[in-house]
């Protein structure tokens, strides 16, 4: 484990209240490393693994699938899968290793999710989701929470979303995270899914006067601090999805502005210098430095010196042998365009 100057034990996090800010699950993206520099940025916002499928975690190497660093609490793991004992099962391995929350993708509309019946397509199936958490629930502590779409393909009139909610809602969730387009499971691709169907935040709006009683996040094309606020007006909490990976600057400020933290925030300057000895432990494990300057190339999106960081670092971050003297000379060009 790397030693840093964050505080060692986790934030307080009070799930009777609920996070009102989180970091969406992203495949290829919110990897351990990404977790661990928004970490950095915000010490507050909850934060979520990459998808992992029940076969994975139950089959699978754990230790490369789940490991974190304790910095990175408030922590939530994600799986894909519709059986419920094998769900519970990983639920209490979640609860074991230490995670905050398990939460169930009820929104990925890839055909490799739908080959699983997994994903998107559970929303037509709303029974199976509702014995997955039920089980779920009853094998862990933990909050068991749900991510899904308003509606896929011509199952999308809001009353369907609300029979969805209300049949997980009645089996103990109490959570749901709400991605503002409807899935098109066939014809459009799961990047196409992203853009092409419109963003319905009304329907979220309604859904959490429909149901007071539950937490209700929405999701979905939301990408400054002032629509964040905004949408907290209306519902519980705001979800950031590729806007978190775009510019990680965005989160430089949520922890005052957001939660009323009485602390300065950071730059990202400071932020890349807070990576230099987690990438010295990782580079020295094995690691290529590829694999974690690939998250820092947005930092300073918009800024002087932006493009000379993201050319070093996609140029020399995949040399042999190479490790943060490559981040800190990167650094210094933009350093020298102030």
């Amino acid at each position: 484990m790397v030693s840093t100057d964050l505080v060692k034990s986790p934030p307080t996090f009070d799930y009777a209240t609920g996070n009102p800010l989180s970091v969406a699950p992203m495949m290829d993206r919110t990897d351990r490393h990404f977790r661990y520099l928004m970490r950095l940025i915000t010490r507050k916002t909850l934060l979520y693994t990459e998808m992992v499928t029940i076969p994975a975690i139950i089959n699978g190497d754990r230790a490369k699938l789940l490991d974190f660093s304790p910095e990175e609490h408030p922590l939530a793991l994600q799986i894909g899968g519709d059986d419920p004992e094998k769900a519970a099962e990983c639920a209490r391995i979640a609860a074991d290793w230490g995670y905050d929350e398990i939460n169930l993708n009820v929104g990925c509309p890839s055909d490799r999710v739908k080959s699983g019946n997994f994903g998107a397509c559970l929303m037509a199936q709303p029974e199976i989701v509702a014995k997955v958490v039920e089980a779920m629930q009853e094998a862990v502590n933990i909050p068991v929470t749900v991510k899904h779409r308003i509606g896929i393909d011509e199952r999308d009139r809001y009353e369907d979303m609300v029979e969805f909610v209300r049949v997980v809602s009645e089996a103990g969730c109490q959570r749901f995270t709400v991605h503002a387009r409807k899935a098109w499971l066939k014809g459009l691709s799961p990047k196409e899914n992203r853009n092409v169907p419109p963003l319905r935040y009304e329907d979220i709006y309604r859904l959490k006067q429909d149901f007071p009683h539950l937490f209700i996040e929405i999701n979905g094309g939301i990408k400054t601090l002032s629509e964040i606020k905004e949408h907290l007006s209306h519902v519980d909490a705001v979800m950031i999805g590729r806007a978190a990976y775009d510019n990680p600057a965005l989160f430089a400020t949520v922890d005052q502005e957001i939660y009323g933290k009485e602390s300065t925030s950071i730059t990202m300057k400071e932020v890349v210098r807070k990576m230099f000895p987690y990438i010295d432990y990782w580079v020295s494990r094995g690691v290529k430095l590829n694999r974690i300057t690939r998250h820092l190339i947005h930092l300073f999106n918009g800024q002087p010196g932006a493009r000379l960081w993201r050319q070093y670092l996609t140029e020399k971050g995949c040399g042999v042998d190479v490790g943060v003297e490559v981040v800190e000379e990167a650094l210094k060009l933009v350093e020298e365009r102030v």
